[in-house]
């Protein structure tokens, strides 16, 4: 079901991981960034879009994370964009034949692996490299492109409506999550994409991460603040005091803890390799 969280933006979540998809009114149609996870949501967001009357006439993926990826043939086939990094990334690791079965066997967790349609996984083309807004015919939503958490992350600030889409960043039930595997310096690239967000947070009305509940605009700046603790704590060492992590974390997300104790293994084996911190 379609929610409405500032005028002309609406989001759809779905049950997996409290993912929102955004959807955006344009004059002809929708812009529709990271449109959801299982097959029968996103089909129940087409169906709410015909009954409005507002087609897909673009679309975004926020980074190259497969629950970010996806697409279902209701929606249409308008254009699928994401930044020039996010759309080469995809490509690389689409780019033999076993990468979905891989995606399925590995990625996606076992009890909804059935139901996460894959034939449109990924079909998105990369905006040529600087690109500040998604180009459509609709309010100007501005591209915040940073290499925290995936190679060519994008917040998008749709700044008419005050609304700062965040990918997988500033979530009140997520821990930051770096990315490990592709940047030399996790830790400062995540500190530089929050500077760059708490640039735009006062013109934010409405945080939507995600992954998690939307946020208002006296929230924006904790939420800042609480993944900048968090990522300081990390470097460090410390263990950080945060709601996210350890017996205070909302029910059904304990497995976070999981997720901090890696990132904390690898980031002290990481340092101890190389000399250097993260």
């Amino acid at each position: 079901m379609l929610r409405q969280v500032a005028e002309g933006v609406l989001i759809h979540e779905s049950e997996f991981c409290q993912s929102n998809a955004v959807v955006v009114q344009g004059r002809a149609g929708v812009l529709l960034i990271d449109p959801g996870v299982q097959g029968h949501e996103m089909a129940c967001l087409a169906n709410d879009l015909r009954e409005l009357s507002q087609p897909v006439v673009a679309g975004f993926s926020t980074h190259p994370h497969w629950d970010h990826l996806l697409w279902h043939a209701g929606l249409g086939s308008a254009p699928r964009y994401g930044t020039a990094r996010c759309a080469a990334t995809v490509r690389d690791r689409l780019s033999d034949a076993g990468a979905k079965a891989r995606i399925a066997a590995h990625l996606i967790p076992p009890d909804i692996v059935e139901q996460v349609p894959l034939d449109l996984l990924g079909l998105i083309a990369g905006l040529p490299a600087g690109t500040a807004r998604i180009p459509w015919d609709g309010p100007q939503v501005r591209i915040i492109e940073h290499q925290a958490h995936a190679s060519g992350h994008a917040a998008l600030l749709i700044e008419e409506r005050g609304v700062l889409v965040a990918g997988d960043m500033l979530s009140d039930v997520l821990i930051p999550m770096l990315d490990l595997n592709g940047t030399a310096d996790p830790v400062e690239d995540y500190l530089a994409a929050l500077r760059l967000l708490e640039g735009a947070a006062d013109d934010v009305d409405v945080l939507v991460p995600g992954h998690g509940s939307i946020g208002r605009a006296d929230q924006v700046h904790a939420r800042i603040d609480q993944d900048r603790a968090y990522v300081l704590a990390l470097r460090e060492g410390h263990v950080p005091s945060d709601p996210r992590v350890g017996p205070s974390a909302k029910p059904g997300w304990e497995w976070v803890s999981d997720v901090h104790n890696g990132q904390a293994q690898r980031l002290a084996q990481r340092s101890e390799r190389d000399g250097t911190p993260g």
